[in-house]
């Protein structure tokens, strides 16, 4: 039996950081289930000042999304859409020694910056280099896929959520964290965005169950998923 849990772990005072640097510029795409806008990553050395942010922490409270995740020790974990490392790290630390990670990203250089990381933590990290259309990670072992601020980047996403569910184990689930829609003092442009509920239904359309929504992140929404047959 499904239950959306909503968890609201923050108090209404939070103090938040200044706004990271401006996402580059692209063109808005609104066709189907294709990506709201495509820019280059290629640069990862730029984006780290944005993606590390010293004050990150202040807003994307990686610790309270671990606990609403429910990511324990030993487990096999997906960060896909690693761009420098952030969540790669996050997630090594909280799997611990026995947890391995995939890191996975299509841009080479974002993955070579991850490999050059030394504060990775104890989990076991693989970068793998995906496609477009494919995270290129092995049937049926990863217990958690988490999407950070990259699904509005991906074309094709129900075909794309096929190849998901295809890596999942039996207790494997996928959760997204993105953009609240309108002007918020972090984040890309407004139309770049995929709104909560754009990602609902796509999820709903492919079959998808959503088992807990998080109201924690002022900036972000967060939502957990099982796939059909879960």
């Amino acid at each position: 039996m499904t239950m959306i849990a909503r968890v609201a772990l923050l108090a209404a005072a939070l103090t938040l950081a200044g706004p990271l640097s401006p996402v580059a510029a692209g063109e808005p795409k609104t066709k189907g289930h294709d990506a709201t806008v495509s820019h280059s990553f290629k640069d990862a050395a730029q984006w780290a000042e944005q993606f590390e942010s010293p004050d990150r922490g202040t807003w994307q409270l990686p610790g309270i999304v671990m606990r609403v995740l429910g990511v324990e020790e030993g487990e096999a974990v997906a960060d896909l859409g690693a761009g420098t490392g952030y969540f790669t790290r996050v997630l090594s630390v909280a799997v611990g020694s026995r947890g391995r990670v995939w890191a996975v990203d299509v841009e080479p250089s974002m993955l070579e910056y991850i490999a050059q990381r030394t504060d990775l933590g104890p989990g076991k990290v693989t970068t793998v280099l995906a496609a477009p259309d494919d995270p290129k990670l092995p049937a049926g072992e990863v217990d958690l896929v988490l999407v950070v601020d990259t699904w509005h980047h991906i074309d094709g996403r129900l075909d794309y959520l096929k190849r998901l569910a295809s890596a999942l184990s039996e207790r494997g689930r996928v959760a997204i964290i993105d953009w609240h829609e309108g002007e918020l003092p972090l984040g890309p442009p407004a139309g770049h965005k995929l709104s909560r509920e754009a990602v609902l239904d796509e999820f709903a359309k492919a079959g998808w169950r959503l088992e807990a929504e998080s109201v924690a992140l002022p900036y972000q929404y967060l939502l957990v998923f099982y796939p059909p047959g879960a």
